[in-house]
């Protein structure tokens, strides 16, 4: 372990607001969208509607962004290990299980016209999606990248360039979300495994954090520039903070799980190319 103190990365921590507008504004923008096709899909079909919660677990998952990319937060990243575990855990695991749970791509189906709509699930069911959304694949994307990071030179070296600073936030988000869509999303999923299988997953995906989290506490083989006492309050933000975004995980994994009648019905559903409320009724 290097017992030296975070070099500056990214936006200056003491900057104006000039350096958090980009993020906020991005943010702004993808919940206004969000909130259009909402709109738009209570407007095609009244008695459908849209869930007010689907709506709030998105909101919410904005709300941790932000939180995480944008003051007190993100500076304190800057400049303590201990401030990017959190901000890590804020874009890598809680937001994405918020953005997940909100159904976006279900929402997309029910406002898109029905060409449209058949081609995104063309999309959805072609072979690369169906590796991409494997639960395995996602577990190596997520969690596995997590020794890449932190026991190679890669996380140094994201430190000093911007560009790979939030390349780093944007691989945390997508592979958070894609790993949180391939155990409990609520969007269509047509290979996603049983939730016997997926639980497993699941439980590796504990195991290896704890596992990691552990040899960063003890500076076992890491490279992370940073004093000895934030490498292990860094560990022990991951080991806590991720244990608890797992459970919610499984909470949401039990909470989205539906009998196997109803999983029949939705294959039914599939064989055409397009959800049946998206032949119907365009909604």
């Amino acid at each position: 372990m290097d017992h030296h103190h975070l070099p500056e990365h990214g936006p200056d921590p003491t900057g104006g607001a000039l350096d958090w507008l980009p993020p906020a504004l991005v943010l702004l923008a993808a919940a206004g969208t969000y909130l259009l096709l909402v709109r738009r899909a209570r407007h095609r079909n009244p008695a459908l509607g849209w869930s007010r919660w689907r709506t709030g677990f998105f909101l919410g998952g904005i709300v941790l962004l932000g939180v995480a990319l944008l003051p007190p937060v993100a500076p304190f990243a800057h400049e303590d290990f201990r401030g990017h575990m959190v901000q890590h855990l804020l874009i890598g695991m809680y937001a994405p299980l918020a953005l997940v749970l909100a159904a976006p791509v279900t929402l997309l189906l029910r406002t898109l016209p029905a060409s449209r709509a058949r081609r995104l699930t063309a999309v959805l069911r072609s072979l690369p999606a169906r590796v991409i959304a494997h639960p395995a694949v996602a577990l190596v994307l997520s969690t596995g990248s997590l020794v890449v990071l932190y026991f190679t030179p890669l996380y140094n070296a994201t430190l000093a360039d911007p560009a790979a600073h939030w390349l780093l936030h944007a691989h945390f988000l997508l592979s958070g979300c894609l790993f949180a869509y391939a155990i409990a999303g609520p969007d269509p999923a047509p290979a996603r495994p049983g939730v016997k299988a997926r639980l497993v997953y699941l439980g590796v995906a504990i195991a290896a954090h704890a596992v990691i989290s552990q040899l960063v506490y003890a500076g076992f083989r890491v490279h992370i520039h940073a004093p000895v006492d934030q490498v292990q309050g860094g560990a022990e933000v991951m080991y806590y903070g991720g244990d608890l975004a797992e459970l919610l995980l499984a909470a949401a994994l039990v909470a989205t799980w539906r009998p196997e009648p109803r999983r029949v019905a939705s294959r039914g559903v599939w064989r055409g190319g397009v959800p049946a409320r998206n032949v119907s009724g365009g909604s």
